[in-house]
């Protein structure tokens, strides 16, 4: 059932096939004068921001009658206090809308104590980009590979224990049994890295766009400040030198290349828009198609673009077979594998 998830996730990372039309039935439902909301579960600054950002300014030019789109950021408990007040607590009008969590899957089901939500039953819009975990240290630490980690503990940071920077640190950290402390609360990738450019951590990973995005130069150079070092996906990532080597070819041990291969398909949900369980169905299909014309217009990826950003899209029909596939058919012995190397004793 693996092979056949990850073979619709590449499916959907890579397609995109033509737009889909209304269900005669379900006639496009005029939004105007309406006032849509975008929830960013982090901080300004991170890809999550830009994506959101950038699908406000676009997307009303698709949607029938041209509505108003705000953004509202909510950080906290690495995107958790937004994904489950969405959830929860937004209405089911249709009207608010989230970037939600690339981990959304792996959070349910490996941190179902901190989760209010199940994304089964959200209702996905599209996604525009797929992005690979890539874990990235300060030259200055003397490390050069992973293996390093065994000789050198570095301090690692990130917003919390359910975000990404924290689960591909902690996976790390268990396949190699090389433990090192991460330092949780920044709110979102920017401050993370901020604080990684003062000194207060060595370490931390996001997707590559984040770091590319927002700190270019500090790759480039016959000295560089800081490099990455192994990468976590289900493709490699086409922007990063083929030297940095896919966690999941570093794993040995049969449960865990499990685990790994679990994990690694979070980056393929993306950065997109869902709408929590219930909206009307003219709504969401109209949502569906404009957000699908949002992602073929040419001056939306021209505006990716201006902000080092990338379009890989995917519509929220694939992305709903894929978490549906994902959720429904994750083994139990796998998830506790998966626990267990991010979270140790924590997950006992």
């Amino acid at each position: 059932m693996l092979k056949k998830t990850l073979f619709l996730m590449s499916a959907a990372a890579f397609c995109l096939t033509s737009l889909p039309s209304l269900n005669p039935t379900q006639a496009a439902t005029n939004l105007a004068g309406k006032t849509l909301k975008i929830v960013i579960p982090y901080g300004p600054g991170g890809t999550y921001d830009k994506y959101g950002q950038t699908f406000a300014r676009n997307l009303n030019r698709h949607l029938p009658g041209k509505p108003t789109i705000i953004v509202q950021h909510m950080p906290g408990a690495g995107g958790l206090k937004a994904m489950n007040w969405h959830y929860n607590v937004a209405s089911r009008d249709g009207l608010t809308m989230i970037v939600p969590l690339d981990n959304s899957v792996v959070t349910q089901l490996m941190r179902p104590e901190k989760v209010r939500y199940d994304a089964r039953k959200m209702r996905w819009i599209g996604s525009s980009n797929q992005t690979n975990i890539v874990h990235v240290v300060r030259t200055d630490t003397g490390i050069n590979s992973v293996q390093d980690f065994k000789k050198i503990k570095p301090v690692g940071g990130d917003a919390g224990k359910s975000g990404t920077g924290y689960i591909m640190q902690g996976l790390v950290q268990g396949v190699l049994g090389t433990p090192y402390k991460i330092v949780i609360g920044y709110k979102g990738s920017s401050k993370t890295i901020f604080a990684l450019e003062r000194g207060e951590i060595q370490t931390a990973a996001y997707n590559w766009l984040a770091w590319s995005s927002k700190v270019p130069h500090w790759f480039k150079g016959e000295k560089p400040f800081a490099k990455a070092i192994v990468q976590m996906g289900v493709f490699r990532d086409p922007d990063l030198p083929k030297s940095v080597p896919m966690l999941s070819d570093l794993v040995k041990d049969p449960d865990q290349k499990k685990a790994v291969d679990f994990i690694k398909v979070l980056g393929l949900l993306g950065r997109g828009l869902s709408v929590p369980p219930g909206p009307p169905a003219d709504l969401l299909s109209t949502l569906r198609t404009g957000y699908d014309r949002m992602n073929s217009d040419p001056a939306f990826e021209k505006d990716l673009k201006k902000r080092k950003l990338r379009l890989i899209p995917a519509k929220g029909t694939q992305i709903e077979n894929i978490v549906n596939e994902a959720i429904n058919n994750a083994s139990p012995s796998v998830v506790k594998t998966a626990r267990q190397l991010i979270y140790g004793k924590e997950a006992s």
